[in-house]
């Protein structure tokens, strides 16, 4: 029996473990004669805190008699060594391009809809290699429009582009109001879900669009010293506001020292 468990939405998720593998720990399965195990998928592991991956490696150890773990990572240096040593590491590459525009025109047939040449060739080329975007992509283009032409222009993200507004605030005035009206904005992101490493990352790239390339090395050394803090604190709208606070502070003063 397998039951997928996305980790960030529990809040005690050791009590979870707990109550979960004790029930199946006193429940027999065999199969052709052998005793079996329940398997336990858990997504997005890496997003746990490190008090929560301690007691994952304690109940992992407890329960190993009776049932299988299986963790779900976007990136495994963000898992204790603690955990990962107790673990068989597996490492799945990001689709390809190729198997993307598979993927879509499979769903295509599927759903009978006529695709025109290229078309997903197009989606899959901006989905940076993320299966689940170039999915949510094709179903907002066919939402916007149906049938299909060739020039149709694929949409970005509703949130890429709400971060791409930020970072034009941000550059063209760095002041405490600006900074007050940027907090608002991210507090509107991270209240519809979207992660706040994501908001960062983009922010970032954002802003390295419009930088001159003298500052590009000290504000992504800022990106990842406020991205780490995040981690280890709680609130992540703190550490976000103080990137951007860094940041204007620095900007502010490379316009002033250049141009007087």
């Amino acid at each position: 029996m397998w039951n997928l468990i996305p980790v960030m939405q529990v809040s005690k998720i050791d009590i979870l473990f707990k109550k979960l593998l004790r029930k199946w720990q006193k429940q027999a399965y065999r199969f052709k004669g052998k005793k079996g195990f329940k398997v336990l998928v858990l997504n997005e592991v890496d997003k746990l805190s490190k008090e929560a991956q301690h007691s994952l490696r304690r109940t992992m150890e407890k329960y190993s008699a009776s049932c299988r773990l299986v963790l779900c990572c976007n990136s495994s240096s963000r898992v204790t060594e603690a955990v990962r040593s107790r673990c068989l590491n597996v490492r799945l590459n990001a689709p390809t391009v190729e198997q993307i525009i598979e993927v879509l025109e499979l769903i295509g047939k599927k759903e009978s809809l006529q695709l025109p040449p290229g078309f997903a060739a197009r989606i899959a080329a901006q989905s940076n290699r993320s299966m689940r975007r170039a999915i949510l992509s094709f179903e907002t283009c066919r939402v916007q429009q149906y049938p299909f032409t060739v020039n149709q222009a694929v949409p970005a993200m509703d949130w890429e582009q709400y971060v791409s507004e930020i970072a034009s605030d941000i550059m063209k005035e760095q002041s405490p109001k600006r900074l007050f009206q940027v907090r608002g904005k991210v507090y509107e992101l991270l209240a519809n879900c979207i992660p706040p490493e994501v908001i960062l990352k983009k922010l970032l790239l954002e802003l390295l669009k419009k930088l001159d390339s003298e500052l590009k090395h000290e504000i992504c050394h800022w990106a990842a010293y406020y991205e780490h803090r995040m981690r280890l604190g709680q609130k992540s709208i703190f550490h976000i506001e103080a990137f951007v606070a860094k940041f204007m502070s620095i900007y502010k003063a490379f316009l002033i020292e250049t141009f007087g």
